[in-house]
């Protein structure tokens, strides 16, 4: 860190390209590099946003003794063996999810992480969405109530993505599905049953051994709570979604049909007349959490839709921005986290738990819904 300010390096342009900008305005970070085995990419990132690339390979970021802190977004089969080169080499890491893809993974990560002394943050999306931050103000405030049942659900079809996604075990990416219950628990993850449900085509089938393209889990916290999450990725009819449900003793919160439909909020009301409680629903238009972020990112919550000449009331529109108005917060956690010299929020122990969970579904679906304690991190 020179003068205050971060060297960072962004590895991966697919997905992680959504980044680059927002890593090279933030107030704390002096220089951001590139790095992606298509130059084409990399190219681009020069040509448009005047972002440097400054790696012929991984290996350069790791030897270059001048960078403070990688941002990965590469494979999903590389997460668990890059994070630990990146803590090894010295350097603080940001992973995209999930954390791994075996539990030997996580541990791994997690013994890097200690020994170096570095931070480790999983990016996990959904615990920055407009949505996320809203229910986590009703729990904070009381208007939830106590949280009674959770509900996740990720339905995506991954059809000619990379072949790496080829039958990929639902439960394995099953993080935003998994992460908010986690977060607004309080507690962690302790048990797990699972089923899968469905067939697959056998080239699907072959790639890991997984024979289903539904798996949906009942997780047990340690505090007591319970909650669902269903996780789809292949042959499967439905509309893309990364919801959330949160059924609380006073209010409710539910995501809306798709992605981008607005969430329902349902308020009980005690009836004097009658046995049992009306219930009134209303939908609800998700306002855009900026306030925690230096100015110079708030336009990132809105993406496209920022006007800079009414910046205050684009900013109150609150929609448009990638993945539900997250990226810039992650972004600044990550940063931060690293110039305040504190642990990250989604640390090695969250993103774990959150990982470890999805993992050891997959083996209770295996093994028809058998109850699977899940390992402590």
């Amino acid at each position: 860190m020179i003068n205050g300010k971060l060297k960072i390096a962004l590895a991966g342009l697919g997905f992680g390209g959504a980044f680059a900008e927002i890593y090279k305005c933030h107030p704390r970070v002096g220089e951001i590099l590139v790095f992606d085995p298509d130059r084409a990419k990399e190219k681009w990132f020069r040509d448009n946003l005047g972002i440097e690339a400054g790696y012929l390979s991984f290996e350069d970021i790791l030897s270059d003794a001048s960078v403070d802190a990688v941002h990965l977004v590469t494979p999903i089969p590389l997460h668990g063996k890059q994070s630990v080169a990146v803590l090894d080499s010295g350097k603080h890491c940001a992973c995209t999810v999930p954390m791994g893809v075996t539990l030997e993974e996580l541990r791994l990560i997690t013994e890097a992480k200690r020994k170096s002394g570095k931070n480790y943050m999983m990016m996990e999306t959904t615990l920055y969405t407009y949505q996320f931050m809203y229910v986590q103000k009703m729990l904070a405030s009381g208007e939830l109530g106590r949280i009674q049942f959770m509900k996740g659900t990720h339905y995506q079809d991954m059809e000619n993505w990379p072949h790496y996604w080829d039958g990929l075990p639902p439960m394995h990416y099953g993080t935003h599905a998994i992460a908010p219950m986690v977060a607004l628990s309080g507690s962690r993850i302790a048990r797990v049953h699972a089923f899968g449900s469905g067939t697959m085509r056998e080239e699907l089938v072959k790639n890991y051994g997984n024979p289903f393209p539904v798996e949906t889990a009942i997780f047990a916290f340690e505090n007591g709570l319970k909650g669902e999450a269903t996780r789809s990725l292949f042959e499967t009819a439905r509309m893309y979604q990364e919801g959330m449900f949160v059924f609380g003793s006073k209010k409710s919160f539910e995501w809306g049909f798709t992605d981008a439909s607005d969430p329902i909020v349902t308020t009980l009301q005690p009836r004097t007349d009658n046995r049992g409680c009306d219930n009134v629903m209303e939908t609800v238009k998700m306002p855009n959490d900026y306030s925690d972020l230096p100015e110079e990112l708030w336009r990132f919550t809105v993406g496209s839709n920022y006007d800079p000449l009414r910046p205050q009331e684009s900013l109150k529109e609150g929609a448009g921005a990638g993945h539900h108005g997250s990226h810039s917060h992650l972004v600044n956690e990550f940063v931060m986290s690293i110039v305040e010299g504190r642990k990250p929020w989604i640390d090695e122990v969250l993103g774990a738990n959150i990982t470890a969970a999805g993992i050891w579904a997959h083996l209770s679906a295996l093994r028809d819904g058998a109850e699977v304690t899940v390992p402590v991190f």
